[in-house]
């Protein structure tokens, strides 16, 4: 394996801030990567694989371990009865993934056009949009196991997934490596989100064609500079920065009586509520385009942090913790965040 040194983060993630990686090496060969774990741990260094880097907060000091590039490739087919069964390496791009999945009428998947990043990535957060959530069509995934060091078939159902979680994410004990999908075949998409079924002109819970459902999701993105455009400086950002909170009825009645008005919200497992982020930063006093030294809400989406340009981790978590902190004080909830946090605290 070849490793280089004293790597900057910063230009490979989309919020544009972190330090420098100790070493980092490119994984695109999947029988490479347990000589990496193992070099690492002999020398006692941390390890963290970076994929698209659009959903990572990378610290000032940048990272003392080893930084594995994701760059594993390939895409398999078979179909099975009335589904497409596809294998997709962990360094596929996922947008790249949808349009193809589009194309071919592979369906429950247009929805969540637009988000970037890698294939490797989606089963971790449990990435969804527009009322889909990649845990819908994933079978099982490969990952290599750190602690029994060896590769394991994880089927759906022990992937523990859950709103913008899984398995995966509460450790790093697991790399994945390939995504197993099991596609229905259709060329229509079922309309759940409100927001794209005013866009499509449908009734919510009614369908449209897959293809113009991912035409109106990008669409609905880019107005919001959640996809990644080089000329939109909107868009230099972790995309969306805290994750929706789930509560009881009594915590929607405490926010129904700061702000005089029922909070949008959506039904959650458990009797709860998933209440917008988005609306609680804005009711909170944090409006599109509020600025904090360098960093900001965006001017287009309450939910996302931006980068105004030259800014340090430490100023954008900063931003994040003066919302979080507004937004519970005034309102009554606690906002987490959905990016990793490679090297920061929190709290």
């Amino acid at each position: 394996m070849h490793y280089r040194q004293g790597v900057p983060l910063a230009p490979l993630t989309t919020l544009r801030v972190g330090g420098a990686a100790a070493r980092m090496t490119t994984l695109d060969r999947e029988g490479d990567l347990e000589e990496v774990l193992r070099d690492a741990e002999a020398r006692g260094e941390p390890v963290f694989v970076l994929g698209g880097g659009s959903n990572v907060v990378v610290a000032d000091e940048g990272f003392p371990g080893v930084v594995v590039c994701m760059a594993l490739r390939g895409i398999d087919r078979r179909d099975e009865g009335d589904r497409a069964i596809v294998d997709v390496a962990a360094g596929e791009d996922w947008d790249e993934l949808v349009a193809r999945a589009v194309e071919a009428g592979w369906g429950e998947i247009a929805c969540m056009s637009g988000i970037p990043g890698l294939v490797g990535s989606t089963p971790i957060q449990n990435v969804g949009a527009y009322g889909q959530e990649v845990k819908a069509t994933i079978a099982s995934v490969r990952v290599y196991d750190r602690e029994q060091r060896a590769f394991e078939e994880i089927l759906a159902a022990r992937c523990g997934f859950g709103y913008r979680a899984s398995v995966f994410k509460r450790s790093d004990r697991h790399v994945v490596t390939r995504v197993r999908f099991a596609f229905p075949r259709s060329r229509v998409e079922r309309v759940r989100y409100a927001e794209l079924a005013r866009a499509l002109g449908v009734g919510e819970g009614g369908e449209a064609p897959a293809a113009r459902v991912r035409e109106t999701v990008l669409a609905l993105r880019r107005g919001k500079g959640m996809v990644l455009d080089p000329g939109d400086a909107e868009s230099v950002s972790a995309g969306s920065f805290f994750v929706n909170p789930v509560v009881d009825d009594a915590l929607v009645g405490r926010v129904e009586a700061a702000v005089g008005q029922r909070p949008p919200g959506f039904p959650a497992e458990g009797g709860k509520t998933k209440l917008a982020a988005a609306w609680l930063v804005e009711k909170a006093g944090f409006a599109r385009g509020w600025t904090m030294g360098r960093a900001g809400v965006s001017r287009k989406h309450a939910l996302a942090l931006v980068n105004r340009g030259g800014a340090t981790a430490v100023e954008i978590l900063a931003a994040a913790r003066a919302i979080r902190d507004g937004v519970r004080d005034r309102l009554g909830v606690t906002l987490e965040p959905e990016p990793v946090l490679v090297g920061c605290a929190w709290t």
